[in-house]
């Protein structure tokens, strides 16, 4: 029998442990980013961002002891009502939130910020879970396919109209956790489908990857002569995969904006990119990176960070930072922190008794993995620009105090594991 009552009781520490490292880190790196060497600055000075940030790290202890001290079934319980105030919040912003870069997904309110949809992340992923472990759900029926991506699709479909690309994308971290329970392998398949022709279609010109698609149906049909029935699903995918090649493009030159359309073509197509314009962010970012070598200039010497030559450093390209001033091996060590954060997450989410709190242990551990993943990708050239902060790293209190609660209500669950039945 496991003990009960105490506080702290089957509490893991192993990952509150990388919390902590994670967060000290990310601090001393975003002082780095906005240290000034000629006004000699303190990292404690409330002016700057890691002063600010001080201060979120000191906020989110709020929510980790308030979160240790309430029931962990309330989380289950209140699942809906957080994803309804969270929709309530989405909708809200498109009307009353303020635009940064771009997007409108803030609100403001004095010096304070909020974004809504960093939020809505884990109250998806509680719902989820909630709607997973129903009485009679099986994602392998089509109905329950269906209500689980209306669950995913309701907030992507809000984000989208601010827009806020990154986001819509880490929210599909989600159907990872749904193929874990059962959710049909195909639709995996044709995501990989779909990602290798959107990649295509950038790379490669537009008549040649029509006719190579008319070459491969002639083929295809040819050979399939004798059974002259599987021709026509023959003919019906290739126009499926013709007017996903045309839609491509009218999305990526009518619909998005110009300035996500070049962030595209900065990965794709760098030749159509003016790299002293568009292509600045991520060219700066590669020399910092490339700048710092195996072992870095060292805590507050980096130049490219110093003299300001990579924008939005303390926030989506504070890896730049890291990279620059601790080379390969401290950006190594940051990666391999993660690295094990997540394997961690994943060992706590499979010893779950409960299918709810399984399910949200996969959901945290992806939406952690699409977050690092993506954001080191996107400072090194290997996926376009969308404004992915690193999870407990990046400047900021919506992203730092969503991760912390996220990570801390799966905790809470786990520590009382023994006291569920199971559920299957």
């Amino acid at each position: 029998m496991r003990r009960e009552g105490g506080f702290f009781t089957d509490l893991d520490w192993l990952v509150v442990f990388i919390y902590f490292i994670l967060v000290a880190l990310g601090w001393f790196n975003i002082f780095a980013s906005v240290y000034d060497p000629v006004a000699n600055q303190s990292i404690l000075d409330m002016t700057l961002n890691s002063g600010r940030q001080l201060i979120f790290i000191g906020v989110a202890l709020v929510p980790i002891l308030v979160i240790l001290l309430l029931d962990f079934r309330i989380y289950e319980s209140f699942a809906p009502l957080f994803y309804g105030l969270m929709i309530l919040l989405l909708a809200g912003v498109l009307i009353f939130g303020k635009e940064v870069n771009g997007a409108k997904a803030w609100f403001e309110v004095g010096a304070f910020r909020f974004q809504p949809a960093e939020f809505t992340k884990m109250a998806t992923a509680l719902i989820l879970a909630r709607f997973v472990s129903g009485t009679g759900v099986k994602l392998t029926d089509l109905s329950s396919q269906l209500k689980a991506l209306l669950i995913i699709g309701l907030p992507i479909g809000l984000i989208m109209l601010q827009p806020d690309f990154g986001s819509v994308i880490i929210f599909s971290s989600l159907i990872i956790p749904m193929y874990r329970e059962g959710f049909p392998s195909i639709y995996l398949i044709l995501a990989l489908i779909i990602g290798v022709l959107f990649v295509l279609t950038l790379l490669v010109p537009q008549n040649y990857i029509l006719i190579g698609i008319g070459a491969v149906t002639v083929i295809a049909a040819t050979m399939q002569l004798k059974k002259p029935k599987r021709i026509i699903p023959i003919a019906l995918i290739a126009i499926g995969v013709t007017g996903f090649v045309l839609a491509t493009d009218f999305l990526l030159n009518e619909v998005v904006a110009e300035y996500q359309r070049k962030r595209v073509e900065a990965i794709f197509r760098p030749e159509l990119v003016d790299p002293m314009n568009e292509g600045w962010n991520l060219e700066q970012s590669k020399i910092a990176i490339g700048s710092g070598g195996f072992t870095g200039k060292g805590f507050l010497e980096g130049t490219q960070t110093k003299f300001g030559y990579v924008p939005e450093q303390s926030t989506d390209f504070i890896f730049s930072t890291l990279a620059e001033e601790h080379g390969w091996l401290g950006s190594a060590v940051v990666i391999i922190l993660f690295i094990t954060l997540v394997m961690r997450l994943v060992f706590i989410a499979e010893r779950q008794k409960s299918k709810f709190a399984r399910f949200y242990g996969y959901s945290v551990a992806s939406i952690i993995f699409f977050h690092f993943t993506i954001n080191i990708a996107m400072t090194i050239g290997l996926f376009p620009v969308v404004g992915i902060p690193l999870p407990f790293f990046s400047y900021g209190g919506s992203s730092l105090w969503s991760f912390t609660i996220m990570l801390f209500v799966l905790l809470k669950i786990d520590m009382h594991r023994a006291q569920v039945l199971s559920r299957h």
